[in-house]
């Protein structure tokens, strides 16, 4: 028999977590789950807040990140749709390992510790997008601890804007990161990220709008990057 597709306009659509579950139990989950909205700059949690709730991610951009005793950050990845937040505290009932910010005005759903481990219970399959989630996380942790050691600053804002643009196709992506949000992800200060911008926009591979940059040539930055061509 065939399987049915999922209402397009399912707030579960193209969510890994819940690609395997019946229709009916998407929307029991969607049911089950709380709205929220964000505005651009607002914390979603911050380190060691309780692990209460899953985040399903339906609009706008979230930046997770760790902070140091300093008060430094460091981005680790940029959250958009159909991602998800808050797998990983869920999981153990521990608090939360980073913090998050919504880089851009968001709206998602929320649905709580206890929901979502009933969920998992009765659908073990849920299960293997939880380690597949996992695994993703780690392996992409471990690329950036390589790059720190193997590529310059330049390469790694390279790569941190290749990451951003996605699988876009546009000729013109436009990236809505500032400057210090993006030093803040390839590991260096807003000066030395500005430069690197600049010899970017130079060489025609970006340009810069007031808060905004703009990739017109990804290509070029897959090569500073020492990323394969596709």
């Amino acid at each position: 028999m065939e399987g049915r597709l999922p209402d397009p306009g399912d707030a579960l659509t193209g969510v890994e977590l819940f690609a395997g579950l019946e229709p009916e139990v998407r929307q029991r989950v969607i049911a089950a789950a709380v709205p929220r909205t964000y505005r651009k700059g607002q914390l979603l949690f911050v380190e060691n807040d309780p692990g209460e709730s899953l985040i399903i991610l339906r609009r706008g951009a979230v930046a997770v990140f760790v902070t140091a005793p300093t008060g430094e950050r460091a981005v680790l990845s940029v959250v958009r749709p159909p991602g998800t937040l808050g797998e990983v505290s869920l999981l153990d009932a521990s608090t939360r390992s980073t913090s998050a910010e919504a880089i851009e005005d968001c709206t998602a759903l929320a649905l709580s510790r206890s929901a979502f481990m009933e969920l998992v219970h009765s659908n073990p399959r849920i299960l293997d997008a939880v380690m597949r989630s996992l695994g993703a996380l780690i392996r992409r942790l471990t690329e950036q601890n390589a790059d720190h050691v193997f590529l310059d600053l330049p390469g790694r804002v390279a790569k941190t804007l290749v990451r951003l643009a996605g699988e876009s196709q546009a000729p013109m992506i436009t990236i809505e990161l500032n400057q210090s949000q993006l030093a803040e992800m390839a590991g260096g200060s807003r000066q030395s990220v500005n430069q690197a911008i600049g010899s970017f926009a130079n060489r025609g591979w970006l340009r810069t709008e007031g808060r905004r940059i703009v990739v017109t040539d990804v290509a070029a930055l897959r090569r500073r990057a020492g990323m394969p061509d596709r």
